[in-house]
């Protein structure tokens, strides 16, 4: 007998065009498994009602019949249905105040919940993500945002050439316009007055990787973090390169106890024993690029005190656009107050009002804070995905839903990321019992 797999549609917002499993791989896994997909009908999914029927798949509006249902973000509490075992982006483990209700009814429907953010190997990495994506989209945007600011400012600047990341039809055609803007700053250099031009990328991981990719299809120099200020040596002089220096964790922080070292994994330990630096760096940088993996336990790396000094005084400081890919809304950086859609996707953080004024100009940074960036590039982030997704469908099919939880079957790497089991939290997620009452 078959199982049915339901694939939901997207309907967080108008923006979400991407898919967990696109339909040439669900058409593989149904003539090599025992499995039938049912899709909901959908006006805006990247791959649209008719890719999935000429691939065979049934398309209709219930997904009542389907005991698993794959999605991508958060479900509404309306359409949550008794027992079923949904997998999708839940954003529940740090315990997020605006999915609990959600989480909530799921528990007590006697849902089953396994979140692809915590589906890792024995190592600890995700085998599951969008992250290179919102690299790349949030690169493109951050780039679009700094061209914005400076043309608010009255500065023209060749960054003006660039359109947000949606405007593209795909990371090719996108990648070429960075590819001419890349022409025109080898040709003509960084606007005059302003260099050195400095990025900052703090994070090494997969959101940043994708960042970088973008960035260094122009003309770059890489430089140490510490050796940032040197740039600025010597008075004026031309700077034909942008520059690129990429914060690790040795960069940001340092023990409390200056007669210590330090140490990564002591750091991850115990990070109330280390301080944060990078407000040290941060006055020299045009551009702060944030793509780290970020909870509460960790230092806050840019701080509104540190802001409302640095714009306070009476020279305009250097730094003008902060790309936060990351997202984390009053997190470690804290002038991301509020996540943003790809509509009006920007916002000047006022420190002095500690206010988000929309648009590009006032005092404090351009904030570029898109809540989904991967969305932004709708058809290679769904393939990426789908194509990891469903290396991990046939475990599903096998796994036994109605035994208890250490004898249902689950491999390891789906075990780890069960929130919720037949309405009980997973073992590893029992302290959530405090965020749901």
């Amino acid at each position: 007998m078959n199982t049915k797999i339901g694939i939901r549609r997207e309907d967080i917002n108008k923006w979400e065009k991407r898919v967990p499993l696109i339909p040439s791989h669900a058409r593989e896994l149904a003539d090599r498994y025992p499995v039938e997909f049912r899709v909901q009908p959908s006006t805006i999914r990247v791959f649209n009602d008719a890719d999935y029927r000429v691939a065979g798949l049934a398309v209709e509006e219930g997904l009542s019949p389907c005991p698993i249902i794959l999605a991508l973000k958060e479900i509404p509490l309306e359409l949550i249905e008794k027992g079923k075992t949904y997998l999708f982006f839940s954003h529940t483990a740090k315990g997020q105040a605006q999915n609990m209700p959600m989480l909530r009814k799921m528990r007590d429907l006697g849902c089953t919940v396994i979140d692809y953010e915590k589906m890792v190997d024995d190592k600890g990495r995700r085998v599951l993500y969008f992250g290179n994506y919102a690299g790349h989209a949030g690169m493109i945007d951050t780039l679009w945002t700094l061209g914005k600011r400076l043309e608010a400012e009255g500065t023209p600047n060749p960054f003006t050439a660039l359109h947000p990341t949606h405007h593209y039809q795909s990371l090719v055609e996108a990648k070429e316009a960075v590819g001419k803007l890349s022409w025109t700053l080898i040709q003509q250099g960084p606007p005059p007055g302003l260099g050195p031009l400095v990025f900052g990328f703090f994070g090494y991981g997969h959101v940043s990787q994708g960042a970088q990719e973008i960035f260094d299809i122009l003309p770059v120099e890489t430089v140490r973090p510490v050796d940032i200020p040197k740039l600025f040596e010597g008075g004026e002089r031309s700077h034909r390169n942008l520059y690129k220096a990429v914060f690790h964790e040795e960069d940001m922080v340092r023990p409390v106890d200056p007669a210590r070292s330090f140490d990564l994994q002591d750091f991850y330990d115990r990070p109330q024993d280390y301080r944060p630096v990078t407000e040290d760096s941060v006055p020299y940088l045009t551009v702060l690029v944030n793509g780290i993996y970020w909870t509460p336990k960790f230092p806050k790396y840019v701080t509104k005190p540190f802001l409302k000094k640095l714009y306070g005084g009476g020279e305009r400081p250097r730094l003008r656009v902060v790309g936060d890919i990351t997202c984390d809304i009053n997190g470690s950086i804290e002038c991301t107050v509020q996540a943003t859609d790809s509509e009006s996707p920007v916002y000047v953080y006022d420190p002095a009002r500690d206010a988000a004024v929309p648009g590009f100009e006032g005092p404090g940074p351009a904030v570029l804070a898109v809540y989904n960036l991967p969305a932004e590039l709708p058809l290679e982030s769904s393939t990426y995905f789908s194509g990891k997704l469903k290396e991990h469908v046939p475990a599903l099919l096998a796994a036994r839903f109605d035994r208890p939880f250490a004898e249902c079957g689950l491999p390891d790497v789906l075990r780890r990321a069960v929130i919720v089991y037949r309405g009980e939290l997973a073992p590893d997620y029992a302290y959530l019992g405090q965020y749901l009452g």
